[in-house]
């Protein structure tokens, strides 16, 4: 897959893992599948499900470090700012220095351009919050996210599902 087939499949995904309606017990439903698959693929990550007034879900993973919550709070940052995934902005934006372009005048401290944050999307209301997750590379993260979300939605992943990045 090329990149422009990436952005357009990730448009697919954020299109298409929309929630008729969102609360609690759906944030801890979709945040304790993540910490569940994470206990069984020993992943050494950290989930934080929130919307953009309140976190509704955490958990940290054996292996996870003092710097993943920080790099998710700045992916969540960049979901709330635009509104969309934060792997398709790394992938759109193409900046190998994860910051973005001076004219934006985004601090790197606050935003990050790193994949794993996804918009938590209502039917009739729009983005109202994000799923990130932080631990591994990018593309996994991200990954980690969309299982999930097919998962909890009843959505067949199989049409959603980036491949493996080319080496």
């Amino acid at each position: 897959m090329t990149v422009a087939d990436d952005i357009a499949l990730i448009k697919k995904q954020e299109a298409t893992l929309v929630f008729p309606t969102f609360d609690e017990a759906a944030a801890f439903k979709i945040g304790s599948a993540i910490r569940d698959r994470a206990l069984r693929q020993d992943l050494p990550i950290i989930v934080d499900v929130r919307t953009f007034d309140r976190p509704l879900f955490y958990a940290a993973m054996p292996g996870s470090n003092a710097s993943n919550p920080d790099w998710a709070r700045r992916k969540i940052n960049v979901v709330r700012r635009y509104l969309r995934s934060t792997y398709r902005m790394v992938l759109e934006q193409q900046r190998p220095d994860r910051s973005f372009k001076p004219g934006e005048g985004l601090d790197i401290t606050d935003y990050v351009l790193a994949g794993g944050g996804f918009p938590i999307t209502v039917k009739g209301a729009g983005v109202i919050g994000v799923i990130a997750v932080s631990g591994l590379p990018e593309r996994e993260d991200h990954g980690v996210v969309i299982d999930a979300l097919c998962e909890h939605l009843g959505t067949d992943g199989r049409d959603l599902t980036l491949p493996p990045e080319a080496k």
